[in-house]
């Protein structure tokens, strides 16, 4: 219920200042003067303003989402031993990576699982689960910490913003258009816009941001494949394997909140058409690039 709560209230509170910027900006009408035609220079910037917007806020409070999320602790000043070596191994690979140091944070879970997220590459979170400390072996949480740190230094969180902003832009535009030309050719609406056209819209922007999504995800698992490459780069080839072949010893235990979901470790397994929705490639894709890579 907590999660949901602050999900409601991030996405309000996000509706609210988009829409205050349109008013300021003057494009909250995407009719022409007469209020027969689109202004489409208009529909572009109101679709921009709510697609790049909504994607580049959500980014920005990420990290005090992320913790709030997941009740992930941050770790200020090492309570004991298992901590200072997640202080100083994240430390380390953030130095070879030549990114700042990030947040290094823990929450608590049973799932074996680990996120990254942040808004630049030097102002990040990287949190791993107890449940993850408790099940692998330490070089398997350096190569797992190495994997969220090249998700970190390549930039990763700004670009998978950068590419949702660009798809929601193009899906918000797209849907109203769609939902003009309904009102107008199907419904005969002269001036101004009917039901039909916020009906349509809405049924356009469902089904668009349906199969857009799989552009986004596409890029997400390859992503992950670079992060697999850079870990193994930074920790070892043999700890990445083993970190992964551990993941997958316990597959279908590596839950995080839908808003983060991308941003995990490993992800859920899916089978024909719904692969195309994976935020991650199975893990026996990865174990095998990596084995491919050293072979």
């Amino acid at each position: 219920m907590k999660r949901i709560f602050l999900f409601l209230v991030t996405n309000v509170a996000i509706l609210v200042v988009l829409s205050i910027a349109l008013r300021v900006l003057g494009v909250d009408r995407i009719l022409d003067e007469q209020g027969v035609n689109l202004d489409l220079r208009s529909l572009l910037i109101f679709s921009a303003v709510i697609g790049m917007g909504g994607s580049f806020i959500s980014l920005a409070i990420s990290k005090w989402s992320a913790k709030r999320m997941t009740g992930a602790h941050v770790i200020e000043q090492p309570a004991n031993e298992t901590e200072a070596w997640l202080v100083n191994t994240v430390s380390r690979q953030a130095q070879a990576a030549g990114i700042g140091m990030p947040d290094v944070a823990i929450y608590d879970s049973p799932d074996m699982n680990a996120f990254a997220t942040g808004m630049s590459r030097n102002n990040a979170l990287v949190a791993v689960s107890t449940g993850l400390m408790n099940s692998m072996q330490r070089d398997e949480v350096e190569a797992v910490l190495a994997h969220e740190i090249t998700h970190v230094s390549n930039g990763d969180m700004v670009t998978l913003a950068l590419i949702q902003g660009v798809v929601n832009t193009f899906v918000i535009f797209l849907s109203r258009v769609i939902g003009h030309v309904v009102d107008r050719v199907v419904f005969k609406v002269e001036r101004g816009h009917g039901p039909a056209f916020f009906i349509t819209s809405i049924i356009a922007q469902v089904v668009l941001g349906i199969l857009a999504s799989t552009i986004v995800m596409w890029f997400s698992r390859q992503r992950e494949f670079r992060a697999d490459a850079g870990g193994a780069s930074l920790a070892g080839r043999q700890k990445m394997v083993a970190a992964l072949q551990r993941l997958q010893a316990g597959a279908g235990q590596a839950e995080l909140p839908d808003q983060l979901a991308a941003f995990g470790i490993s992800g859920h397994v899916a089978q024909g058409l719904k692969r195309l929705f994976l935020s991650h490639p199975p893990l026996e894709e990865r174990i095998a690039a990596l084995q491919q890579a050293a072979a």
